[in-house]
């Protein structure tokens, strides 16, 4: 199994583009108000985000970021066979985690990028 070429987040609600190569939705739950065909998506890896409870609890809060950070990659530690199974699909291109939040900096796809990134 090759690593990705690059790994990118991008919004769901950002236009797909063709430099995107392998595109997964990275959420637990659908983006409000767009369509399957709209977002282009190669897969949908509920089982990739963070916890009901643990995205409840962070809010997408700047101050939390670090703990929900810990706590989130702790969770993914679990998921390895997911990742596993992402990555082998993706074959060596681009990856691109799909994400409905707002904030684009603190995220679960940017923060599931770093750990990929380091594993």
């Amino acid at each position: 199994m090759s690593s990705p070429r690059t790994i990118q987040c991008k919004r769901a609600y950002d236009e797909p583009g063709d430099t995107d190569g392998y595109r997964v939705l990275v959420d637990g739950v659908w983006p409000r108000g767009r369509r399957k065909e709209a977002l282009k998506l190669d897969e949908w890896r509920k089982e990739l985000a963070p916890s009901k409870k643990l995205r409840q609890w962070f809010k997408h809060d700047p101050k939390r970021w670090e703990e929900f950070r810990d706590r989130y990659h702790r969770e993914l530690d679990k998921q390895q066979r997911a990742i596993d199974e992402m990555l082998k699909e993706c074959n060596g291109r681009t990856l691109t985690l799909v994400f409905g939040a707002k904030e684009t900096e603190y995220n679960n796809a940017e923060a599931l990028k770093e750990y990929l990134q380091h594993h």
